[in-house]
């Protein structure tokens, strides 16, 4: 007989059952962000938070299309790695290239600072280059980060394999800076606004200083790992995009790491 003992116990199994529903489909969309110390793009704050440009646009859009972020930290190369191998979802950051299309999907292009030539005031004084393909004549000593892209005018750089063997390659671009502070190299292509930022907290904004060479202009994006994420779900990535650049919210996120006060 369903008495009103029974309607209350039915209820309160009821409402703990959803709430174990709910809190499933709430994770039910968990994706795996590749993050690593690169300001104003990825970084920690005082909270222990994954914060900054990419981190607060894909956050975001996830967000809107009910995922979750787990955020992974690894360096440039290894994340490559785990992207094609299908135990990372998402890259921010990354340049849209053919070997890379072989096991990535990449989002539509977001605004990205450019890639310059920093160097010694040495270097600067000594050989005042004006393109990148008068390193190789001078014998520029210089620094990049494993496996990343650096546009059009690096790969033809590379294409002179002396030249290409010379250069030093480290995961992590703070030793690159610290290498030319030490003299050991002459110069690092690094992101405007990143190299902005780690010159100032490393105190060598007035040793290392960039030159006219503008290696790259080209926009960054999202890379997602063709083994884990389908292709409607980047085009759904998409769509969010578009709506949070015609919100603003994209212009108010660069702004809020960019603005000189930050």
């Amino acid at each position: 007989m369903w008495t009103v003992r029974s309607a209350r116990l039915w209820r309160a199994w009821w409402l703990g059952w959803s709430v174990l529903l709910a809190a499933g489909w709430a994770n039910a969309c968990e994706r795996s962000v590749r993050w690593n110390p690169d300001p104003p793009f990825t970084q920690i704050d005082a909270r222990g938070e994954v914060v900054g440009i990419d981190a607060d646009i894909v956050r975001e859009a996830l967000k809107r299309m009910g995922c979750t972020v787990r955020w992974v930290q690894l360096p440039w190369a290894r994340a490559l790695l785990e992207l094609e191998a299908g135990r990372l979802d998402v890259l921010p950051g990354a340049f849209k290239r053919p070997e890379r299309e072989e096991y990535a999907w990449f989002s539509d292009p977001r605004p990205t600072p450019r890639n310059v030539l920093y160097a010694s005031r040495e270097a600067r004084a000594k050989w005042p280059l004006k393109q990148i393909d008068e390193l190789p004549r001078v014998g520029f000593r210089l620094g990049v980060q494993i496996n990343v892209a650096y546009g059009h005018a690096y790969d033809e750089l590379l294409k002179d394999e002396a030249y290409a063997r010379s250069i030093t390659r480290q995961s992590n671009r703070l030793n690159l800076w610290q290498m030319v502070a030490n003299g050991r190299l002459d110069g690092v292509i690094a992101s405007e606004d990143t190299a902005a930022i780690e010159l100032a907290e490393l105190k060598l904004d007035a040793r290392i200083l960039p030159t006219r060479i503008v290696v790259s202009e080209e926009a960054a994006r999202f890379a997602f790992g063709k083994r884990a994420v389908e292709e409607s779900f980047v085009r759904q990535f998409n769509q969010v995009m578009a709506q949070m650049r015609r919100e603003g919210l994209i212009q108010r996120i660069q702004r809020r790491y960019l603005s000189p006060t930050h």
